[in-house]
Protein backbone atom coordinates (compact mmCIF):
# COMPACT_ATOMS: atom_id res chain seq x y z
CA UNK A 1 0.00 0.00 0.00
CA UNK A 2 1.13 3.40 -0.84
CA UNK A 3 1.83 6.05 1.95
CA UNK A 4 0.02 9.07 1.08
CA UNK A 5 2.14 12.32 2.64
CA UNK A 6 0.99 15.87 2.90
CA UNK A 7 4.12 18.34 3.65
CA UNK A 8 3.82 21.03 5.40
CA UNK A 9 6.52 23.60 5.74
CA UNK A 10 7.23 27.20 4.58
CA UNK A 11 11.15 26.39 3.54
CA UNK A 12 10.62 26.09 0.19
CA UNK A 13 14.03 24.37 -0.41
CA UNK A 14 13.51 22.00 2.29
CA UNK A 15 9.89 21.39 1.10
CA UNK A 16 11.31 20.65 -2.05
CA UNK A 17 13.79 18.66 -1.63
CA UNK A 18 11.60 16.47 0.92
CA UNK A 19 9.24 16.00 -1.54
CA UNK A 20 12.10 14.35 -4.23
CA UNK A 21 13.35 12.65 -1.60
CA UNK A 22 9.44 10.49 -0.44
CA UNK A 23 8.92 10.47 -4.17
CA UNK A 24 11.70 8.57 -4.84
CA UNK A 25 10.46 5.28 -2.78
CA UNK A 26 7.47 3.54 -4.40
CA UNK A 27 5.98 2.96 -1.32
CA UNK A 28 5.06 6.44 -0.76
CA UNK A 29 3.93 9.40 -2.84
CA UNK A 30 3.77 13.28 -2.11
CA UNK A 31 -0.52 14.29 -2.49
CA UNK A 32 0.26 18.16 -1.78
CA UNK A 33 3.03 20.89 -0.19
CA UNK A 34 1.83 23.52 1.94
CA UNK A 35 3.32 26.28 3.81
CA UNK A 36 1.45 27.09 6.99
CA UNK A 37 -0.10 25.36 9.39
CA UNK A 38 -3.77 26.63 8.64
CA UNK A 39 -3.48 25.19 4.91
CA UNK A 40 -2.40 22.41 6.17
CA UNK A 41 -5.17 21.14 7.73
CA UNK A 42 -7.46 22.51 4.87
CA UNK A 43 -5.43 20.30 2.72
CA UNK A 44 -5.62 17.21 5.48
CA UNK A 45 -9.55 17.53 4.86
CA UNK A 46 -9.95 17.95 1.58
CA UNK A 47 -6.98 14.94 0.42
CA UNK A 48 -7.24 12.88 3.53
CA UNK A 49 -3.28 11.88 3.48
CA UNK A 50 -1.83 8.86 5.76
CA UNK A 51 0.75 11.21 7.37
CA UNK A 52 1.20 14.85 7.29
CA UNK A 53 4.84 15.54 7.84
CA UNK A 54 4.67 18.98 9.65
CA UNK A 55 6.87 21.86 10.24
CA UNK A 56 6.52 23.31 14.14
CA UNK A 57 7.30 27.20 13.47
CA UNK A 58 5.54 28.32 10.08
CA UNK A 59 3.62 31.59 9.63
CA UNK A 60 -0.51 31.72 11.08
CA UNK A 61 -1.07 29.04 12.85
CA UNK A 62 2.03 27.18 13.67
CA UNK A 63 2.90 23.19 13.56
CA UNK A 64 1.21 22.22 16.84
CA UNK A 65 -2.20 23.85 16.76
CA UNK A 66 -2.62 22.56 13.01
CA UNK A 67 -1.74 19.06 14.41
CA UNK A 68 -4.33 19.46 17.38
CA UNK A 69 -7.06 20.76 14.80
CA UNK A 70 -6.01 17.57 12.19
CA UNK A 71 -6.29 14.38 15.00
CA UNK A 72 -9.50 16.42 16.67
CA UNK A 73 -11.05 15.89 13.52
CA UNK A 74 -13.52 12.88 13.39
CA UNK A 75 -13.32 13.05 9.51
CA UNK A 76 -9.14 12.66 9.87
CA UNK A 77 -9.15 9.84 12.01
CA UNK A 78 -6.93 7.77 9.98
CA UNK A 79 -4.49 10.82 9.34
CA UNK A 80 -1.66 10.45 11.73
CA UNK A 81 0.98 13.11 12.26
CA UNK A 82 5.26 13.63 12.06
CA UNK A 83 6.60 16.60 13.43
CA UNK A 84 9.78 17.67 12.15
CA UNK A 85 11.42 20.20 13.46
CA UNK A 86 14.97 22.15 13.85
CA UNK A 87 13.92 22.32 17.20
CA UNK A 88 13.86 19.61 19.61
CA UNK A 89 13.56 20.77 22.93
CA UNK A 90 11.41 19.87 25.58
CA UNK A 91 8.08 22.58 25.44
CA UNK A 92 7.81 21.44 21.54
CA UNK A 93 8.31 17.84 22.10
CA UNK A 94 5.29 18.00 25.17
CA UNK A 95 3.26 20.23 23.12
CA UNK A 96 3.04 17.83 20.05
CA UNK A 97 2.64 15.05 22.24
CA UNK A 98 -0.33 16.22 23.68
CA UNK A 99 -1.56 17.63 20.34
CA UNK A 100 -1.60 14.40 19.24
CA UNK A 101 1.44 14.03 17.49
CA UNK A 102 2.50 10.04 16.46
CA UNK A 103 6.31 11.33 16.23
CA UNK A 104 8.78 13.98 16.68
CA UNK A 105 12.20 14.18 14.53
CA UNK A 106 14.66 16.68 13.73
CA UNK A 107 15.70 17.94 10.57
CA UNK A 108 18.63 16.86 11.05
CA UNK A 109 18.08 13.54 11.20
CA UNK A 110 19.48 11.18 7.61
CA UNK A 111 17.09 10.44 4.69
CA UNK A 112 16.74 6.60 6.11
CA UNK A 113 15.30 8.11 9.44
CA UNK A 114 13.01 10.23 7.88
CA UNK A 115 11.64 7.56 5.51
CA UNK A 116 11.47 4.82 8.12
CA UNK A 117 9.71 7.29 10.89
CA UNK A 118 7.10 8.40 7.65
CA UNK A 119 6.57 4.43 7.53
CA UNK A 120 6.39 3.82 11.59
CA UNK A 121 3.79 6.55 11.93
CA UNK A 122 1.39 5.74 9.41
CA UNK A 123 1.99 2.19 10.94
CA UNK A 124 0.44 3.69 13.56
CA UNK A 125 3.79 3.27 15.94
CA UNK A 126 4.94 6.12 17.48
CA UNK A 127 8.92 7.62 17.24
CA UNK A 128 10.96 9.70 19.26
CA UNK A 129 14.41 11.22 18.18
CA UNK A 130 16.76 10.30 20.45
CA UNK A 131 17.53 14.51 20.95
CA UNK A 132 13.55 14.45 21.56
CA UNK A 133 13.65 11.70 24.36
CA UNK A 134 16.63 13.20 26.27
CA UNK A 135 14.87 16.44 25.88
CA UNK A 136 11.64 15.09 27.50
CA UNK A 137 13.61 13.20 30.09
CA UNK A 138 15.15 16.68 31.22
CA UNK A 139 11.67 17.94 31.70
CA UNK A 140 9.77 14.52 33.33
CA UNK A 141 12.77 13.80 35.90
CA UNK A 142 12.59 17.63 37.46
CA UNK A 143 8.97 17.16 38.17
CA UNK A 144 8.36 17.01 41.70
CA UNK A 145 5.57 14.61 41.49
CA UNK A 146 7.83 12.76 38.80
CA UNK A 147 9.85 11.54 41.78
CA UNK A 148 11.99 8.12 41.74
CA UNK A 149 9.82 5.18 40.84
CA UNK A 150 10.33 1.96 43.24
CA UNK A 151 11.60 -0.64 40.78
CA UNK A 152 9.43 -3.37 42.00
CA UNK A 153 7.01 -1.12 40.01
CA UNK A 154 7.90 -3.06 36.62
CA UNK A 155 7.25 -6.25 38.51
CA UNK A 156 4.21 -6.19 36.31
CA UNK A 157 5.83 -6.23 33.10
CA UNK A 158 7.02 -9.74 31.30
CA UNK A 159 10.96 -9.82 30.58
CA UNK A 160 10.46 -8.97 26.90
CA UNK A 161 8.38 -5.68 27.68
CA UNK A 162 11.11 -4.49 29.94
CA UNK A 163 13.25 -5.44 27.51
CA UNK A 164 11.67 -3.54 24.80
CA UNK A 165 10.72 -0.20 27.58
CA UNK A 166 14.70 -0.15 28.11
CA UNK A 167 15.21 0.28 24.51
CA UNK A 168 12.72 2.68 23.68
CA UNK A 169 14.32 4.22 26.62
CA UNK A 170 17.25 4.67 24.25
CA UNK A 171 15.36 6.29 21.95
CA UNK A 172 14.86 3.71 19.37
CA UNK A 173 11.88 3.82 17.05
CA UNK A 174 9.72 0.40 17.13
CA UNK A 175 11.60 -0.76 14.10
CA UNK A 176 15.04 -0.32 15.11
CA UNK A 177 13.96 -2.47 18.41
CA UNK A 178 12.20 -5.05 16.13
CA UNK A 179 15.82 -5.35 14.50
CA UNK A 180 17.76 -5.84 17.67
CA UNK A 181 15.56 -8.44 19.11
CA UNK A 182 14.79 -10.27 15.22
CA UNK A 183 10.66 -9.71 15.70
CA UNK A 184 8.51 -7.70 13.80
CA UNK A 185 7.93 -4.07 14.32
CA UNK A 186 4.12 -5.04 15.28
CA UNK A 187 5.23 -7.35 18.16
CA UNK A 188 6.96 -4.66 19.36
CA UNK A 189 4.21 -2.07 19.64
CA UNK A 190 2.08 -4.68 21.13
CA UNK A 191 5.02 -4.98 23.90
CA UNK A 192 5.05 -1.26 24.20
CA UNK A 193 0.81 -1.22 24.14
CA UNK A 194 1.01 -3.71 27.23
CA UNK A 195 3.76 -2.22 29.10
CA UNK A 196 1.73 1.26 28.72
CA UNK A 197 -1.15 -0.15 29.79
CA UNK A 198 0.14 -2.57 32.99
CA UNK A 199 2.24 1.03 34.32
CA UNK A 200 -0.37 3.17 33.32
CA UNK A 201 1.85 5.20 30.92
CA UNK A 202 -0.30 8.30 29.32
CA UNK A 203 2.18 8.24 26.03
CA UNK A 204 5.71 6.82 25.21
CA UNK A 205 7.57 9.66 26.64
CA UNK A 206 6.01 8.68 30.18
CA UNK A 207 6.83 5.24 29.42
CA UNK A 208 10.36 6.02 28.91
CA UNK A 209 10.28 8.40 31.76
CA UNK A 210 9.72 5.22 34.12
CA UNK A 211 12.08 3.47 32.71
CA UNK A 212 14.88 5.81 34.02
CA UNK A 213 12.83 6.54 37.43
CA UNK A 214 12.29 3.13 38.15
CA UNK A 215 16.41 2.56 37.19
CA UNK A 216 15.65 0.35 34.55
CA UNK A 217 18.21 2.42 32.81
CA UNK A 218 20.39 4.97 33.92
CA UNK A 219 21.20 8.35 32.71
CA UNK A 220 24.66 8.77 32.34
CA UNK A 221 27.12 11.22 30.54
CA UNK A 222 28.09 10.49 26.81
CA UNK A 223 31.91 10.07 26.37
CA UNK A 224 33.15 12.45 23.50
CA UNK A 225 32.21 11.28 19.89
CA UNK A 226 29.46 8.83 21.89
CA UNK A 227 26.37 8.73 20.05
CA UNK A 228 23.48 9.94 22.29
CA UNK A 229 20.98 6.32 21.07
CA UNK A 230 23.50 4.89 23.79
CA UNK A 231 23.26 7.21 26.82
CA UNK A 232 21.97 5.03 29.36
CA UNK A 233 22.16 2.38 27.78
Amino acid sequence: MTIRVLLADDQALLAGTFRLLIEAHDDMEVVGVVEDGRKAVEQARAVKPDVVVMDIRMPGLDGVAATELIRRDETLRDTRVLILTTFEIDEYVTRSLRAGAGGFLGKGASPEELLGAIRTVAAGGTLLSPTATKALMGRYLDLPEAGPAAPDVLGVLTAREREVMAQAAEGLSNGEIAERMHVSPLTVRTHVGRAMTKLGARHRAHLVAMAYQSGLVRVNPPRPGQDSRNVGG
